[in-house]
């Protein structure tokens, strides 16, 4: 089973596909998008779109997991976030691809099993889980990681 994770924001979104064979996990693709905040906000969705559908394209994941939109004091950034959300959603939909979502507790519970884990901690974890020599750069691409691992543990619990 190949899994996209996304963890979306407007000027950095992470993404991770990960894959799960009889060896265990296996990072495929680790990524992040890096917008400037200067560009226009609809360019920017854009951007985030075209990526994840290229990602989509080469890596061809069976299903699509992305975090929820986490608490935001100011209203405008929260819209923000659910656009980039939604660009993302819409990618998957695009591709038929199932999707799931996921708090940042939900995920840090089910990847270090302390659902107040520091996104150092998560990072940490997903490299020893893994297997990786370093960990993943940047914490949004762990994170995009960690989203796709949580998904791939409540898969595995249903069977």
């Amino acid at each position: 089973m190949r899994i996209l994770g996304v963890d979306p924001g407007t000027v950095v979104t992470g993404f991770g596909v990960l894959e799960k064979s009889s060896g265990g996990y296996c990072a495929i693709e680790i990524g992040c998008l890096k917008l400037s905040s200067r560009e226009s906000f609809p360019r920017r969705l854009k951007k985030i779109y075209d990526e994840l559908c290229r990602v989509i394209i080469e890596t061809h994941p069976d299903e699509f997991a992305i975090e929820t939109l986490f608490y935001a004091e100011n209203a405008k950034v929260a819209i923000k976030m659910g656009h980039a959300r939604g660009v993302a959603m819409l990618a998957a939909a695009n591709h038929n691809l199932p999707t799931s979502e996921y708090s940042p507790r939900e995920v840090k519970q089910a990847v270090v099993g302390n659902g107040a884990a520091s996104k150092v901690q998560v990072q940490r974890m997903i490299q020893q889980i893994l297997g990786l020599d370093a960990p993943p750069e940047p914490l949004d691409a762990s994170d995009a990681l960690a989203v796709a691992l949580c998904h791939m543990h409540r898969v595995e619990s249903r069977r």
